[in-house]
């Protein structure tokens, strides 16, 4: 398959995206750059929205069981490829509201697999996520809510070790935050901001904390670490090449490293194009269940990312 040429790439943050930042708030002021931790995770967040306004893109997602050999990290068995497309708009309705819209195009037995998103700001409102199980031929909506453990926003993201909660945007006000430290890492002036949800999300997530490696000069995240709520390790993000396009900086490559399974999935950009005419009517359910309606849009996507 012939993948589309990149005139503009990045990280799409909304689905996948990256949900690089479960970043929150603290009145701490950073006393190189005088911006509090609230105002970094902002400029963080707002740098990754860019990214992500009428955006259709492809993305390979790599996963496998990882090891290490002379001390370098490889995959341990066979890895299992999927090739995505995905677009997505940011509505301007609510804050900033984002909806997208993922189908897989390979492996073969699993194209048309598809997922739909809408990820809300505001917190007393719950993101919602919809699945296409072709071979059910029917929808499943995926529940935030931790009652049942199988379909939770730690819902795995087309079988990866990329979750729906990973994925999340916006929602800042939900945490808690401080500055843990500063220096330097991979070469870079980088501040650690230690994130914890409030009660109200706690009950939402996973997670018990994250903590996460912000480029002070990009204002990019490099590395995030995640724990679970008996503050035990559970999940890692490294963040590869990083270029600037369209005068933002922006991450080709995420690893997420599973440390309780011992698995890992890496999402890498392989091409992605700004400013598309993405239709509203395309980010709908009628996307996942109608192969003809969902056609039509693509083709005209991938015309218009030529």
């Amino acid at each position: 398959m012939t993948l589309i040429p990149s005139k503009n790439i990045y990280s799409p943050v909304s689905m996948i995206l990256l949900a690089c930042v479960m970043l929150i708030n603290s009145t701490y002021v950073y006393a190189k750059t005088d911006l509090s931790a609230r105002e970094i995770v902002e400029l963080v967040d707002e740098s990754r929205r860019q990214t992500t306004d009428s955006a259709f893109t492809r993305i390979k997602l790599t996963t496998c069981k990882y090891g290490t050999s002379k001390g370098k990290l490889k995959c341990a068995k066979k890895a299992r490829i999927k090739l995505i497309e995905s677009a997505q708009i940011n509505t301007g309705e609510g804050d900033k509201d984002v909806k997208s819209v993922a189908i897989i195009l390979e492996p073969a037995n699993e194209r048309g697999i598809g997922m739909l998103s809408f990820s809300y700001d505001e917190s007393d409102r719950d993101n919602e996520t919809w699945i296409y199980l072709s071979a059910l031929g029917k929808v499943k909506r995926m529940s935030t809510s931790t009652n049942d453990d199988e379909d939770t926003e730690s819902a795995s993201l087309f079988g990866s070790e990329i979750t729906i909660e990973d994925q999340e945007t916006g929602k800042l006000n939900d945490y808690s935050y401080e500055i843990l430290d500063e220096g330097k890492f991979r070469g870079r002036e980088v501040v650690i901001i230690e994130s914890t949800p409030k009660p109200h999300r706690l009950k939402k997530t996973r997670y018990g904390k994250t903590r996460t490696w912000i480029d002070l000069e990009r204002f990019i995240t490099l590395k995030m670490q995640m724990f679970d709520k008996n503050n035990k390790p559970i999940k890692r993000l490294d963040v590869g090449k990083i270029e600037k396009i369209n005068n933002t900086w922006m991450a080709r490559s995420l690893t997420f490293m599973n440390l309780v399974t011992q698995r890992l999935t890496n999402m890498k950009i392989e091409a992605i194009n700004f400013n598309i005419n993405i239709e509203p009517a395309f980010l709908t359910q009628r996307a996942l269940t109608d192969q003809a309606f969902r056609e039509k849009y693509l083709i005209n996507l991938r015309e218009q990312a030529k």
